[in-house]
């Protein structure tokens, strides 16, 4: 069993929150993979909490009001400080999309509030802060500065712009008129067939 709903918990902040029922021992991160490889960005909840059971009304139907409010601001108790430069800048990137102090390198970054619209921003931020192209669903497979950095190890020159050479040689020209073609009007063109007239007298 499985639901998800709109949440609102802070003020125009409005974000999927997926509610399961399993009893095996399923890793959320998994949850979160299985959705990103199957579910557009935007339809990808930011938080997967399991439960024993769904609340029910009375009527059976689901409890909105019964389901447990995600824990925002989760610090990996044990996270890594930045290594690297290259950790460092991702952990400022997370920081600053996800509105916190500060980010560890082992911090999930759903975990700590984020969702799809903050993981297309911190995309678009990883890509011009840094120069390195991020799949969003790398994000959902790897929502952390540790992982999205060994994935980003493999290929972190920045993008660059195509620029092709133009030949001039090749650079279509105007094209001269033919000798065929209509003369331009003008005095020097214009010929003028003169009669000449003969009088003849008896």
């Amino acid at each position: 069993q499985a639901a998800v709903i709109v949440r609102e918990d802070q003020p125009g902040d409005q974000r999927l929150t997926a509610y399961t029922v399993s009893t095996n021992t399923t890793d959320t991160s998994d949850l979160h993979a299985h959705a990103a490889a199957h579910l557009p960005a935007y339809m990808i909840p930011s938080h997967f909490i399991t439960l024993d059971e769904l609340p029910l009304t009375p009527n059976g139907k689901l409890d909105r009001n019964a389901l447990p409010t995600p824990e925002y601001d989760q610090h990996t108790s044990e996270g890594r400080a930045p290594r690297t430069p290259h950790e460092q800048a991702l952990c400022t990137l997370f920081a600053e999309v996800l509105g916190v102090d500060s980010v560890t390198i082992d911090d999930d970054f759903f975990h700590l509030g984020g969702h799809s619209l903050l993981a297309t921003k911190l995309v678009s931020r990883i890509r011009t802060d840094i120069g390195a192209e991020l799949p969003i669903r790398q994000l959902f497979e790897t929502p952390t500065v540790a992982g999205i950095s060994a994935v980003l190890g493999k290929d972190t020159a920045p993008s660059r712009r195509t620029v092709t050479a133009v030949d001039s040689r090749r650079t279509p020209r105007a094209r001269t008129r033919s000798s065929g073609a209509r003369p331009t009007p003008g005095r020097s063109s214009r010929s003028w067939r003169r009669t000449k007239h003969v009088c003849v007298t008896t």
